[in-house]
């Protein structure tokens, strides 16, 4: 059965925008579950589709609204605030997404930390836009805070261990 979809536009960017929030989370929670189950040999290309998704949520952007102006995209991203974060929020993960081939990586790798700041942002993104707090964002924010803290006491047991 096919769900009825009232503004088809809308719903490519929340569809592309979740996808992109969630597997940008789950790529910062394989590190937290990996004394269970390992999948860090997974994170690199599951963070490749996180950006796969965010530029597919900026394509539509792009395509739908902008209509291919670029004087309309630098606009709105200067007038709307929710569409400069995402803009900054893209271009940080563009520059993660290009320094993730191997040569690269291990000179870049130290700025790739920067996902931390693009999941509150992105999530600040997402509650901005939606222009209200609806269950699945307070489930966003509670989830990032989660992970932020547990994220926090991670490293503070590596520095104490040692």
């Amino acid at each position: 059965m096919i769900a009825q979809v009232n503004d088809p536009i809308k719903y490519i960017y929340s569809f592309t925008g979740s996808v992109t929030i969630v597997l940008l989370f789950l790529t910062t929670s394989l590190s937290l579950i990996k004394r269970h189950l390992n999948l860090l040999k997974y994170r690199r290309v599951i963070g490749l589709f996180g950006f796969f998704y965010a530029f597919l949520h900026f394509l539509n952007f792009y395509v739908f609204d902008a209509e291919f102006e670029l004087d309309f995209v630098i606009k709105e991203s200067l007038d709307k605030p929710f569409i400069y974060l995402g803009m900054i929020c893209f271009l940080i993960l563009l520059f993660m997404a290009i320094s993730s081939i191997k040569t690269l990586y291990s000179r870049y790798y130290k700025y790739h930390r920067f996902l931390y700041v693009v999941l509150i942002l992105i999530t600040v993104h997402f509650v901005m836009a939606q222009k209200s707090l609806s269950i699945i964002q307070w489930v966003y924010l509670f989830v990032i805070t989660i992970l932020l803290v547990l994220k926090f006491y991670q490293k503070k047991d590596l520095l104490f261990k040692g």
